[in-house]
């Protein structure tokens, strides 16, 4: 479709980012039996494994001697996963709609993650750490992550027409983030020779080692269940496709990022089967 059609990628993104992701949210998060608890032991988990996974990626970096614009790009390459496009659709069919709606939490705050400690790395200070901050504002998700918490805090209800208008958009989420996973794909062609080595090193801390740091993790903080299956699963996530985004903006190593994230997701099935098989006994 992609490469036939040529259809506008930046369209379909924003129609995922504005519209489809902050409704799933929602929906999502008011349909979730989850106690407060919970709620914040996932995200502690998502934080926890993104500090991990950041000094991990940075003691190989040292130890490969990895000049400073180099060491950047595969810290980025390596810590962010795709957990909307991918890690959403995959919780939902291996583990069903409860499985979804804790990846949800996750999802958000790792988007969140992008939008502040993404970008203050892939910055390196060119942007202080207030306007990092602020990226957070952009993120629609947040507005439905917000909304759906007031909603269970004053135990209204939505009107029945505002209610099924965002189902139905929410219902619209996954596919069209699936669709928009292969246009991005498509997009990225570079194959960049020099850097097979790092690439490979990006892909088995992201496809090997994070899996590990996230079962590891899950048990620290307690995690058991679909709550535990839910955030391995998005914490075995390939890179995000959105890292390729942060490498042209703030001049990384894009070529490097983007082979990271192809690789990533073409080997991902033969890290994910075994796991979800584990994650399922």
């Amino acid at each position: 479709m992609a490469r036939r059609f040529k259809p506008d990628l930046k369209t379909v993104s924003r129609l995922s980012f504005y519209i489809f992701s902050p409704c799933l949210v929602f929906t999502s998060l008011t349909r979730l039996e989850l106690s407060a608890d919970e709620f914040w032991r996932l995200a502690l988990f998502t934080l926890a494994v993104l500090v991990v996974m950041i000094l991990l990626a940075l003691t190989v970096g040292l130890a490969m001697k990895l000049e400073r614009h180099l060491l950047t790009s595969l810290i980025i390459a390596s810590v962010f996963v795709n957990g909307g496009n991918y890690g959403l659709a995959l919780n939902k069919f291996a583990f069903g709609e409860a499985a979804l709606a804790r990846a949800v939490v996750y999802y958000i705050f790792s988007t969140l993650a992008v939008y502040t400690a993404g970008v203050t790395i892939a910055s390196l200070g060119k942007k202080s750490a207030g306007q990092a901050l602020s990226q957070v504002l952009t993120v629609p998700a947040v507005y439905g992550l917000l909304a759906a918490g007031g909603l269970h805090l004053t135990g209204w209800q939505l009107p029945l027409l505002l209610e099924r208008a965002i189902s139905l958009l929410s219902e619209a989420a996954l596919p069209v983030m699936l669709v928009l996973l292969g246009l991005q794909m498509a997009e990225a062609r570079e194959w960049p020779r020099a850097r097979l080595v790092l690439i490979g090193v990006a892909s088995f801390l992201q496809l090997v080692i994070a899996p590990l740091v996230g079962l590891a993790l899950a048990y620290l903080l307690g995690l058991t269940g679909v709550t535990r299956q839910a955030a391995v699963i998005e914490a075995s996530m390939p890179t995000a496709v959105i890292t390729t985004i942060l490498a042209v903006e703030y001049d990384l190593d894009a070529s490097f990022i983007t082979g990271t994230v192809i690789l990533s997701t073409v080997l991902s099935p033969l890290t994910l089967t075994p796991l979800i098989a584990y994650l399922q006994r």
